[in-house]
């Protein structure tokens, strides 16, 4: 079937206007007309009147519906940027108004559950992988979206609308959707790269938010740079056996998307997940943490979905584990850490 040719002048769809939502919008706007989607029809007037939305300032290119109807009808291109708690849920409200004509990009580092009605995760306990769905193959169970793609990479929300440097990849098994990204999306201060492997990409947004708690949890008992590298290097190989073992490539996790969105929330003090690690080392406890976060930080549920993995897989994985009994089972950081230091790695890389 031939590529179809995107109009220039076609307005672009943006699901979600959190923090990241925002700013991708915001980017968009900088070459198309945009129209975002808010829940609350407080945040839609806010935008439309105000330009703003919850205190962003936004482009005053782009206006605001909490219709799905009229976002779908509009837009031939949707980018999607609802954290993973509630993506199901919205793609099942958009799905009445999703045809496949449509090509929607996903920007939402984090995991859905595929259980049947009335189970969750507390009460299964152990998870394989046709229970684990990423936000990709969310879209395509709910919707008959078929042109999926998703965006990943060092891409703090902060820095990005501050323009400055930054890129990004775009994965897609369709070369098509990687195109309009790039189209979309670079710029003189945003790269944006293509990647076939969809799944390894999302994968690999997904998996780092674990390392990026436990760095945060080493800077808040002031330790230092060694600590760090070592941390760093070992969550990469721990992130390739896992992406492995749920179906993504190793290619992933050493680009951009991995070890790149890595290194950038393992050092920022503007990653959420990078925060809760460094607050719980200060002596915070998780629901203390939770309750006065403004977004929500998707490492914490990503620990306990990969813990679940971990139960029917021939595999450990010591950083996720560890850091699973610091955040629900009241496991001491310092405890954790003399573990790990002690756990008997005896090669450096195995995956090569």
């Amino acid at each position: 079937m031939a590529s179809k040719n995107f109009s220039k002048t076609k307005q672009i769809g943006v699901v979600g206007i959190g923090s990241f939502g925002a700013t991708i919008a915001n980017m968009l706007a900088e070459k198309n007309q945009v129209i975002v989607y808010a829940r609350k029809s407080e945040v839609v007037d806010e935008i439309n009147s105000r330009h703003q939305a919850q205190g962003r300032n936004l482009n005053p290119m782009i206006k605001a519906t909490d219709e799905p109807g009229e976002i779908c009808e509009a837009c031939e291109v949707l980018f999607f940027m609802v954290p993973s708690s509630g993506f199901q849920e919205v793609a099942r409200k958009f799905a009445p108004f999703l045809h496949p004509y449509h090509l929607v990009i996903h920007g939402t580092k984090g995991l859905c559950l595929n259980l049947p009605p009335g189970q969750t995760l507390d009460t299964v306990k152990k998870l394989r992988r046709s229970q684990l769905l990423t936000m990709s193959e969310v879209i395509q169970q709910e919707t008959v979206a078929v042109r999926v793609g998703c965006l990943a990479g060092p891409n703090l929300s902060t820095e990005l609308s501050q323009g400055q440097p930054a890129a990004t990849v775009v994965a897609s098994k369709f070369n098509e959707v990687i195109l309009e990204g790039q189209r979309l999306l670079r710029s003189d201060r945003f790269q944006v790269y293509g990647n076939s492997d969809i799944i390894g990409v999302e994968l690999s947004g997904v998996l780092k938010n674990i390392i990026a708690i436990a760095a945060g949890a080493l800077a808040g008992l002031g330790l230092g740079e060694n600590a760090k590298g070592l941390l760093i290097s070992r969550g990469m190989v721990e992130m390739v056996h896992l992406s492995n073992a749920l179906g993504g490539s190793v290619k992933s996790v050493i680009g951009l998307a991995g070890i790149g969105d890595l290194v950038a929330t393992c050092n920022s003090e503007n990653s959420r997940n990078f925060t809760v690690g460094y607050r719980l080392a200060k002596g915070e406890t998780l629901e203390q943490i939770q309750a006065d976060m403004e977004e929500v930080a998707e490492g914490i549920n990503t620990v306990k979905i990969i813990k679940a993995f971990l139960e029917t897989a021939d595999l450990r994985a010591p950083i996720t584990e560890n850091l699973y009994r610091v955040l629900f089972e009241d496991l001491e950081i310092e405890e954790a850490l003399q573990f790990l230091m002690k756990y008997p790695f005896n090669v450096d890389v195995n995956f090569v």
